[in-house]
This record gives C-alpha cells, sequence and structure tokens, in this order.
C-alpha cells in the first residue's frame, strides 16, 4: 500500500478549500483536505507538525538558464542592457562543457528547491562543440536532485554573419537541431501524468534563428505533442529588430510562422500594446514574467493583468543566474509582486496574485493540470516555509508574511510524495562539495 503522511496542522495553507488540520498525502498524490477538528480517514504512517509553518504548493518555474549559474556578476556583462550584455557573454558561454553544464544544472536546481520550487523549466540553447548532448546531462543531474522539470531544447542558427546577434561559435547547423530535438523527444520526454521529465522545443529568439527553422520546430513539436517556448518582446531592441529584419513586430511575427497558439508559452512579454495583448489571449498563448531579470537589464515592465484579463496564463520565471544573478523563486515571488504593485496600485494585486501566478498560473503555461495547487488527486509537490526568523515577527497574516515580509529559504519541500528538503537541508546531496565543484568550474569558464 502507498505510504501515507499526514502534514498536520499548518499555520496557513495555500488551498481553495479548508485545510488547517492538513494535508494527507498518499503515495505521489494528494489524498486528503482536513477541515479543523477533522482526522485522517484511515490509518496514517507518518505524521509531520507543521505547527509553525506555511504549507503551500511547489513552485513552479517557466524560465531559466542552468548554465548561467557560471557566469554570475560577471565582470564583463555588468551594467550593460540585453543587447550588449548578450554580446559580451556568449564569447564566455562558447567555452562551456558537459561538465560545465552538468554541475550548473545540479546547482541550479538545489538553489530552486530550496526556495520551495518543485517543478522548473530550463533553456538551454548553447551547444558549442564540447558541450553537445548538454540535455542529457542535463536530465542526469536533474534525476539526482528529485526536482520535477521540463528541458526545452533550444537553438540559435543564425550568427552575426546572417545578421543575427550571436558569433558563429555558438550556433548550428538547422538539420543537425531537428534531429536532436526529435532524439531527445524520444529518449526523454513522459508525456503522462505527473511526469518528472518532460522536453520542450524552444528556439531562441527571433533574432538568433531564422524563419524556417521556426516553421520546422512548430510542426516537429505538434507532430510528437510537446510544448514550444522562445523568447520575445523582451526589449525595445528586439521591436526595432523584427521591424528592420521581418517588416513587422514580434508578435506578428510569431502568428506568421504559426506559433501563436496555447500550446506556446513566452518568455518575458513586455513590450506589447494593446491589440497584440488581445491577439496572445485569444490564442491563451503563455506568459512567463521574469521581474528580476527585466529590473536588472532595464527591458520594461510586463503588464501582467492586462495579459490576465485578455486570457493568458501568466507564471513566474527566474530567468538566467546572469541576468537574475539569483536562482530563487520564493523571492521572485516578492519581486512580482512589488513590480506589479507598483505598476497597477495598492488595491489591484495582493499576495495571492503572486503566489497563484507562481503556482497554478505557471503549471498553465506549462499544460500541465496535475501540479501547482493543493487538491486531492493532484500530485504531492509542496513546500512548508518556517516564521521563525526576525524578518517574521509580528506577521498576523502567515501568507501575506511569506510574501511581504520575504520569505526565501523553504523548511522542507516534497516532489511527488518524496521528500527532497528537509530543515532547510537538501537530502541526498552534498551541496558544499557541489558549490566546491560549481565554483570552480565557473571560474575556469571565465579565465577562458
Amino acid at each position: 500500500m502507498p505510504r501515507r503522511t499526514w502534514i498536520r496542522n499548518p499555520l496557513a495553507v495555500l488551498a481553495d478549500q479548508p485545510a488547517s488540520a492538513g494535508v494527507v498525502v498518499e503515495g505521489a498524490l494528494i489524498a486528503e483536505l482536513l477541515a479543523p477538528g477533522e482526522a485522517p480517514a484511515t490509518v496514517v504512517d507518518d505524521t509531520i507538525d507543521a505547527s509553525g509553518a506555511v504549507l503551500i504548493p511547489g513552485l513552479v518555474n517557466t524560465h531559466h538558464h542552468f548554465y548561467q549559474t557560471l557566469t554570475r556578476a560577471c565582470p564583463c556583462a555588468l551594467g550593460k542592457d540585453l543587447f550588449p550584455w548578450l554580446q559580451a557573454l556568449y564569447p564566455v558561454w562558447a567555452g562551456l562543457d558537459l561538465e560545465m553544464v552538468e554541475v550548473a544544472t545540479e546547482l541550479a536546481s538545489v538553489e530552486l528547491l530550496l526556495s520551495g520550487c518543485t517543478t522548473s523549466t530550463d533553456h538551454h540553447y548553447l551547444f558549442p562543440g564540447a558541450a553537445a548532448g548538454a540535455i542529457d546531462v542535463q536530465a542526469r543531474a536533474i534525476g539526482r536532485t528529485g526536482q520535477r522539470a521540463v528541458l526545452t531544447r533550444g537553438s540559435m542558427s543564425v550568427g552575426e554573419d546572417l545578421g543575427g546577434l550571436p558569433p558563429a561559435s555558438v550556433v548550428e547547423d538547422e538539420d543537425d537541431i531537428l534531429a536532436d530535438c526529435e532524439r531527445l523527444i524520444d529518449a526523454l520526454h513522459d508525456p503522462s501524468p505527473g511526469a518528472m521529465l518532460q522536453i520542450a522545443l524552444a528556439p531562441c529568439s527571433p533574432f538568433s534563428v531564422s524563419r524556417e527553422l521556426m516553421e520546422r520546430t512548430a510542426e516537429l513539436a505538434r507532430s510528437h505533442r510537446v510544448r514550444l517556448h522562445t523568447h520575445l518582446a523582451e526589449t525595445a531592441d528586439e521591436n526595432a529588430y523584427c521591424e528592420e529584419k521581418f517588416g513587422m513586430r514580434p508578435l506578428r511575427y510569431l502568428e506568421s510562422v504559426g506559433w501563436l497558439a496555447a500550446d506556446v508559452w513566452l518568455a518575458h512579454g513586455i513590450h506589447f500594446n494593446e491589440l497584440e495583448m488581445g491577439m496572445l489571449g485569444g490564442a491563451r498563448t503563455g506568459i512567463s514574467h521574469c521581474p528580476a531579470s527585466n529590473m536588472l537589464l532595464a527591458s520594461g515592465h510586463c503588464r501582467v493583468l492586462e495579459l490576465e484579463r485578455a486570457g493568458c496564463p501568466v507564471g513566474l520565471g527566474v530567468d538566467g543566474s546572469a541576468s537574475n544573478d539569483a536562482s530563487n523563486l520564493m523571492q521572485e515571488v516578492r519581486q512580482a509582486f512589488l513590480v506589479q504593485r507598483h505598476q497597477y496600485g495598492a488595491g489591484a494585486v495582493s499576495h495571492l496574485d503572486a503566489l497563484r501566478w507562481a503556482t497554478r498560473g505557471s503549471a498553465r503555461c506549462l499544460g500541465r493540470g496535475d501540479i501547482g495547487a493543493i487538491a486531492p488527486g493532484m500530485q504531492a509537490d509542496l513546500a512548508l516555509f518556517r516564521l521563525d526568523e526576525p524578518r517574521f515577527s509580528g506577521a498576523g497574516d502567515p501568507l501575506a508574511g511569506l510574501v511581504l515580509c520575504g520569505a526565501h529559504r523553504a523548511d522542507a519541500v516534497m516532489v511527488g510524495g518524496n521528500w527532497r528538503v528537509r530543515d532547510g537541508r537538501m537530502l541526498d546531496i552534498d551541496v558544499a562539495d557541489l558549490m566546491a565543484r560549481h565554483h570552480a568550474l565557473a571560474a575556469k569558464l571565465q579565465a577562458t
């Protein structure tokens, strides 16, 4: 029989139905939500005292670049907008090898899990010769941490010599890209409910791939029923590039290559006008809001409430650890709350909105109906945050305190019914050793 665990009497639970007496997990799934005074319907194997903690669904990260943990606060890229920032870092990233990708992936996954994130997307689009097969080693690293993941096979095929942004050293042949995409779907993608690993296809951006690759990638993805992802409308420079190169704004270009659809989610989505937001909403195309990255690169503000009102699923992403310099999704919840409240007013955005974007909203972006909420039958992806630090002292509303007071590290994290973090520490991972190896590889990469 599946093991039954009662997470008992939390300070608060982020759920649609009363659950102050706790949540019962059976195997990989949530079995019961217990109202005040209720007890589990049948005997439990374990009881966890959660009386000092807030219980929320595991957070879902919809956009990241794990490899960028190796170039945090990189001196050559400081103080730059997106295009010059990329041009400074592309030559550094050209030195990636498989060991670097694997260790960076494990480090980023650990950092995310410690922040309460149980599912993460990664957008990996760099495959220099020494890092061919990068997605395969990412899958191995994620398997060690126990995090749920969507690994997107990114691509860049149009270099500077053809009018793109990346140097020739980091672009690939388009036939090779598509062959590897199909191989990875066949080898790694799990379409079933409760899947721990899925594959999506993700040409990097309009300024780094051809129209033909966008079209052929969409055809391939739909023939295999996997999702599509790319960067879009992140900066005014991108709008200008698309107007000069394609004679249209980025969203019209996206529509022209068959990407304006419900199986697509887009990173950033800042520079849309009202007509374009209506087009996105009508298509139910998802948007990954990445507030910290948008502020660091001074890209602009995502208009989240208008996008949601139009019909778009909106989730949160930490983005790369070279444009955020952290992989902490709980901190991103607070950033999103503050940025959107500053934009729309104190009465228009609540802490519950920010938590919803990082849970149900993000799950919708990924096409997942089995994660992102605490309800019977959902995957048991859960995060517990203790409110016993000085920053929380005096907080009257525990859920509001989680966001307003700046929670940043989970006390316990469960993925599919398995504990991955307990007492604020990773299980089965030597984090000190991982950090030492990661730091050494970062120094090596940045020295190239």
